[in-house]
């Protein structure tokens, strides 16, 4: 029993011995460091806080300059692209101006040669006519002449269809935009200024006079 309690009281000492030995004494050194970097790191801080806070407001600067410069390029292409939609838009009303004009001149050429081709024509028609009015009953069954004047009836359908039209003068009030008068003649059973007598047909082509009727007028 003495023995291990010896033993005992030994090991007491030896802990205390080492717990000793793991504390060291604190000296004025070491608190004055610790408190020098303290005080480092306090001055340190807002300078950190400073250049975080200038780096923050550098960057948003930089954002939104970023932000207008997007922008400009934005308007200056809706800019463009109004400029060109408005160019587009008046080639396109220049286009259909010119091809509204171009028809239009088209046609007037087409009919100005229609007209000539008929005026040129009509005198054939003046004989052809002159020719079968002098025709007798017996000679209008000869086969020659039943032939000229189904070419003649060919020739009328065919001006027929291109619009070439005869006019219709007698009894018709005498009109200076359709009638060509070569005499006048006094009739009381006739009204006054009536076409009474027809010497060369007038033609139309669409509606516009391509010749004026030879016609006698009752005064």
């Amino acid at each position: 029993m003495e023995q291990n309690k010896e033993t005992s009281a030994e090991e007491i000492k030896v802990n205390v011995v080492s717990d000793e030995q793991v504390e060291e004494p604190i000296t004025e050194e070491a608190v004055t460091e610790d408190s020098a970097m303290e005080v480092e790191t306090t001055e340190n801080a807002p300078e950190a806080e400073s250049e975080n806070a200038s780096e923050g407001f550098f960057g948003k600067k930089k954002k939104k300059e970023k932000k207008d410069k997007k922008d400009e390029q934005i308007e200056a292409l809706n800019a463009k692209n109004e400029e060109l939609q408005d160019k587009y838009l008046r080639l396109q009303a220049e286009f259909v101006n010119f091809r509204n004009r171009t028809d239009k001149e088209k046609a007037a050429s087409f009919d100005l040669g229609a007209k000539s081709v008929v005026e040129k024509m009509l005198p054939v028609i003046d004989n052809l006519e002159r020719g079968l009015a002098v025709l007798t009953d017996e000679q209008k069954e000869d086969a020659f002449a039943q032939g000229i004047d189904k070419v003649y009836k060919q020739l009328m359908a065919t001006l027929e269809g291109m619009n070439v039209k005869p006019m219709e003068s007698v009894g018709k009030e005498f009109d200076p935009n359709l009638h060509n008068a070569v005499m006048h003649v006094e009739d009381e059973n006739v009204g006054e200024n009536i076409v009474v007598e027809e010497f060369q047909k007038g033609y139309t082509y669409h509606d516009t006079v391509v010749r004026h009727a030879m016609v006698k007028v009752a005064n």
